[in-house]
């Protein structure tokens, strides 16, 4: 597929949300979809998507960089926003407009209500395109295997620094600069380095603790490109590990593995948390395992489709997301194994590229 009927096709997904949604259009706020149904990399502007054709609004700030970047897309300059997005909808004579719910706050609905007045009907929309990036297209995933890679290199390069009595913040610098000197235009998120008791925060940034042998390692990493991201826990141990801490480890790997085996299409989401949540309850953690099982990973570390207990939606062929189970346990420390998949005809396909038996430095 190339660049052009990429975004065409994207756009017709959008077509057919604003048909089964009676809308007339659809207003897009938030920067990733911005990007990409227009593939505009700025920090500001909007577009807007009618059945017959789609629309990109920006100030003067990016007007030379709309002209390179935009495709598909009519280019419309305001000076104002509000006031350009509300004066397009008049225009087109738009009646029933869709808006992305979660992106636009309170303050900008209530300015665009007033400029556009009571004969247009504003439709909160949420449910209605949650997955509208949820299947990947050959070359977004392109460009999450980039992501992929040079993240994989920046734990490769971790580890070789990575002994008892470095400091965790100094781990993680490490990786964060070898990521960027390696093609990453960001970090994913703030990367996470915990040891030992601290291994129990699933979130756990980076401090000054020093790491002591025998202590737990969770890494929780990722990189940037070209908007689209990588997500990669790993848990090694310093030195020499314990028979709990083998144990436990060992439970983690087969919850994670289970859940990955039982990808397919057509399944229901919470089926795909219950195989690894069910297991670590029957071993005897159930307690210890809080968090959902994993979430989508694309233009947004984390977006849709998300992988826990609750969700009833359904599994569909090109998804990316994590699976990422995990054990935390107070004044102990913690394990966490986490994978970004590719959901494929008969199954997933494993993106990321580390190993996952335990491994001892």
């Amino acid at each position: 597929m190339n660049e052009a009927s990429c975004y065409e096709s994207r756009l017709k997904s959008v077509h057919k949300i604003l048909k089964a949604c009676e809308a007339d259009g659809m207003l897009f706020t938030s920067l990733e979809n911005i990007r990409y149904l227009s593939g505009f990399t700025g920090s500001d502007g909007a577009v807007v998507v009618t059945a017959q054709k789609s629309f990109f609004l920006t100030d003067s700030r990016y007007w030379t960089q709309a002209e390179a970047e935009i495709k598909g897309s009519e280019i419309v300059h305001y000076r104002r926003k509000m006031e350009g997005i509300a004066s397009l909808l008049s225009d087109l004579k738009l009646k029933n407009i869709g808006f992305e719910s979660p992106a636009l706050t309170v303050t900008l609905h209530r300015s665009l209500v007033e400029k556009l007045g009571s004969d247009v009907r504003l439709l909160p929309f949420e449910d209605e395109i949650k997955n509208l990036r949820a299947v990947k297209d050959p070359g977004e995933l392109a460009l999450m295997r980039k992501a992929i890679e040079i993240a994989s290199g920046a734990f490769d390069h971790a580890l070789t620094i990575t002994r008892e009595g470095v400091l965790e913040k100094d781990v993680a610098f490490e990786m964060e600069f070898f990521m960027k000197r390696n093609g990453a235009e960001s970090l994913a998120f703030d990367s996470i380095v915990a040891s030992g008791p601290r291994a129990a925060l699933p979130h756990g940034k980076a401090s000054d603790k020093r790491i002591s042998r025998g202590d737990l390692i969770l890494f929780d990493y990722g990189a940037t490109f070209e908007g689209y991201h990588s997500d990669e826990t790993c848990t090694v141990v310093c030195g020499s590990s314990s028979a709990e801490q083998k144990k436990v480890y060992q439970i983690v790997k087969d919850a994670h593995d289970r859940a990955v085996e039982s990808v397919r299409p057509g399944m229901s989401i919470h089926e795909v948390d219950a195989a690894a949540r069910d297991y670590i309850k029957e071993c005897g953690y159930g307690d210890y395992f809080g968090h959902g099982l994993g979430h989508g990973v694309g233009l947004a570390i984390h977006e849709d489709p998300t992988i826990n207990a609750e969700n009833k939606g359904i599994i569909q062929e090109g998804m990316v997301f994590t699976v990422e189970p995990g054990i935390y346990i107070p004044n102990w420390g913690g394990v966490r194994i986490e994978d970004m998949v590719r959901v494929t005809s008969n199954g997933a396909e494993v993106l990321t590229r580390v190993p996952k038996e335990l491994r001892i430095i």
